[in-house]
């Protein structure tokens, strides 16, 4: 499999240089990244924008490729393991995607479900600058099936709706709230069956100073997963 993008290259060069099989350039890089990179003990191969581009289907490679062994997503099974997980529910977008598994990994989440078909595993890695590395994500159709399992698991099961009311206003008035939590966003189109948020114990959602139509679905998650972050950590204590 063929990466590019600086960020991408810099991430697999620090946390995943063992998956390394071959390095592309197509532009000089400073000395210390160059030592680094010759460390690798690797064929460093010098190459022109035409070919760059070409490995890159196109894409902005920054000067930076690297063909590294394939991304595959996780089980389920290695995701319900965890205590805080995300459940994109239709979101198939792989941009969408991408920058959910960065706000994710940085807000402690264990693991991300996404229920969808023909999502590309390539175009996550990417998009998502390395998290998907770094987080268990697995992709499934039956999501009725996985949030009943997680509920098996002991998983508050949360949906993100326009009518629902804020993370922190339920955790005043549920005391294990946050010690096992899975959150449910849908696409910005479709949004999450009504069917499935019935079966949810909770609806949360955004509280916003001004009305407004609604957020773009990477920015709410960004948005609740901050939130509820703050109250699994409390949850652990």
């Amino acid at each position: 499999m063929i990466i590019y993008g600086k960020q991408l290259f810099l991430h697999i060069l620090e946390r995943r240089k063992e998956s390394i099989k071959r390095i592309f350039l197509s532009k000089e890089i400073d000395k210390k990244l160059f030592k680094q990179v010759s460390n690798l003990g690797l064929k460093i191969e010098r190459i022109d924008n035409q070919k760059a581009q070409a490995l890159a289907h196109g894409g902005n490679h920054q000067g930076f490729l690297a063909e590294v062994d394939d991304f595959v997503f996780a089980k389920f099974e290695s995701v319900k393991r965890g205590d805080f997980v995300a459940v994109l529910w239709g979101v198939s977008d792989v941009g969408n995607i991408g920058a959910i598994a960065r706000s994710a990994w940085a807000f402690g989440v264990s693991g991300l479900v996404v229920v969808a078909k023909g999502v590309n595993a390539e175009g996550v890695l990417r998009t998502s600058s390395g998290a998907a590395f770094e987080l268990p994500i697995c992709v499934c159709e039956d999501g009725g099936s996985a949030l009943n399992e997680l509920r098996q698991q002991g998983f508050t099961l949360c949906v993100a709706d326009a009518k629902g009311v804020s993370a922190l206003e339920v955790c005043e008035k549920n005391d294990k709230f946050g010690e096992k939590v899975a959150l449910v966003m849908g696409s910005e189109g479709q949004g999450v069956p009504q069917k499935i948020v019935q079966k949810c114990d909770h609806v949360l959602s955004v509280k916003m100073a001004r009305e407004f139509d609604s957020l773009n679905v990477s920015v709410a998650f960004g948005i609740l997963c901050y939130e509820l972050s703050k109250i699994n950590q409390k949850g652990k204590k």
